[in-house]
């Protein structure tokens, strides 16, 4: 039985609170270090689902600065 990766857990987690609408355009993420400490993970693992998230389409941020919902990310 295969194991889904950490940081897909993660970025599965952050796309349905998106798709739910929990998360709504514009809205700020957690910061790596919170997310880090919310989920037990390194950091690697949090920059990887959001780099997941940011091809699909879903986030938009930068180094140094927040990561938001993308808008018109149904």
């Amino acid at each position: 039985m295969p194991v889904t990766p950490f940081y897909e857990r993660i970025a599965n987690d952050i796309r349905t609170q998106i798709r739910s609408g929990e998360l709504k355009p514009g809205d700020k993420l957690p910061s790596i270090s919170e997310l880090c400490r919310q989920s037990g993970v390194s950091t690697q693992v949090i920059r990887s689902a959001m780099l997941t998230l940011r091809a699909e389409g879903l986030v938009d941020g930068h180094q140094g600065r927040s990561v938001c919902v993308r808008g018109g990310a149904e």
